[in-house]
Formats: C-alpha cells, sequence, structure tokens
C-alpha cells in the first residue's frame, strides 16, 4: 500500500512519538507500504518553526531532507493535477495544508496517514 504520511504524522514518526497510534506505527513500519512526504508538509513544518509554533530537535535543513531518507520516507513531487482538485473541493477541512493533502492522496490513490478526523468527509481512506 502507498501512504501519504500527515504533516503531524511525519513529526510523530520520527520522534518515536507516544501520539501515534500503535495502527499507524505499524502501516508505517510494514515494508510492504511505500511511505511518502508531501512537500507541502516540509512548507508546514518550516512555516510553523519560523513563527515559533512548532519548535524542531535539530535546524530544519539538518533534518529534512535527511530525516526522511534516513526513514525511507519519500519526498512525492507536489505536481498540478495535486492542485487542481482544490478548485472544487469542498471546503470540510480549513487548513490550506490539509486540503492539498487530501486532493494529492485522492490524485494518487493513496492512504493517509493521520489522526485528523476532519479528512473522513472527503471519502478517501484515512489510517490511524
Amino acid at each position: 500500500m502507498n501512504l501519504l504520511l500527515d504533516t503531524h504524522t511525519i513529526l510523530w514518526f520520527l520522534a518515536n512519538a507516544p501520539n501515534l497510534s500503535a495502527r499507524a506505527r505499524a502501516a508505517i513500519l510494514d515494508p510492504a507500504n511505500v511511505r511518502w512526504a508531501s512537500p507541502i508538509s516540509l512548507l508546514e513544518i518550516a512555516l510553523k518553526n519560523r513563527i515559533g509554533k512548532l519548535p524542531l530537535p535539530d535546524p530544519f535543513d539538518v533534518m529534512f531532507p535527511a530525516s526522511l531518507t534516513a526513514a525511507d520516507i519519500h519526498l512525492l513531487p507536489l505536481e498540478p493535477q495535486h492542485i487542481e482538485p482544490l478548485t472544487r473541493l469542498p471546503m470540510h477541512h480549513k487548513d490550506p495544508f490539509d486540503r492539498l493533502l487530501a486532493a494529492t492522496v485522492m490524485v494518487e490513490g493513496l492512504a493517509l496517514v493521520s489522526a485528523d478526523p476532519a479528512f473522513d468527509a472527503y471519502g478517501l481512506t484515512r489510517l490511524w
């Protein structure tokens, strides 16, 4: 299965945080699954770090993309076809970063690994 990791999922997985559900951790660690991250998640992390909402254990440029590579999480290129659905996607989720993740999951046929139940309104596959 191909998994797109939500921003908080990436951070919790990399930190081995207890916030990550057992089901999510098992899916991420399953060698049969391919793990993906969106560049929009890196943008969200960088912006939240810059405004002081998200302290990081190391500088951003030290963590990314090295921590993703070490965890065998691939960076999914952001393409126009991922953005186009935003022109018609219902505003179930208010966060523009999350709406782009939802659109990407739908376009690519991925499962989203996220604790956020707001994604369920889009009818996508969400693991948690």
